[in-house]
């Protein structure tokens, strides 16, 4: 939703500003709508999730013009709204410049990052920013070329949405059952 009300607005979330994040933010908002209508959670994760003994708080450090976000976000909201045991909290990265430094991945402020809350608010685990496909795909590609480009986030998008959410799911089960 707050996505949608700034990009009204002419603007994205976070405090830099501009023409390339409000275009981001205008595709994720498209990906994600499009996501929440096709995604599914598996009959495995229903079942996993529902046996937890303990209740947990997805809490979700992001920005709206985030592609690995816009992936992953959709499958966490579809994980809470099938399941009385998870709740999904979103906060926003550049508002949140404390918590997310407590969560760094190899020193980079780098997003979805989600923190699994327990009903005490001790965060039990985190995970991200992406699946752990996606992870090695990242990790091979700039070891054989040094950064990513253009040609690999088309690529990591089209991985996106053959995966439709199984190895989030994977990954996040994982978690949970560890927590």
């Amino acid at each position: 939703e707050l996505i949608k009300e700034l990009l009204i607005q002419g603007i994205s979330t976070g405090s830099e500003q501009s023409d390339d994040l409000l275009n981001y933010s205008m595709l994720n908002d498209k990906r994600m709508d499009r996501l929440d209508k096709t995604l599914r959670v598996s009959e495995e994760t229903q079942k996993s999730i529902n046996a937890l003994e303990n209740k947990y708080t997805f809490l979700v450090i992001a920005e709206g013009w985030c592609g690995d976000a816009a992936q992953i976000v959709p499958i966490l909201n579809k994980i809470a709204e099938t399941s009385n045991k998870i709740d999904l909290k979103i906060v926003i990265r550049d508002e949140n410049e404390e918590l997310m430094n407590q969560y760094l991945t190899n020193g980079s402020k780098s997003i979805p990052k989600i923190l699994i809350v327990d009903t005490k608010n001790n965060v039990v685990n985190s995970w991200g920013p992406r699946p752990s496909v996606a992870t090695k795909m990242v990790l091979d590609y700039k070891e054989q070329n040094g950064s990513l480009d253009a040609n690999f986030k088309t690529n990591l998008q089209i991985w996106y949405n053959k995966d439709k959410g199984a190895n989030t799911q994977e990954d996040l089960l994982k978690l949970l059952k560890a927590s």
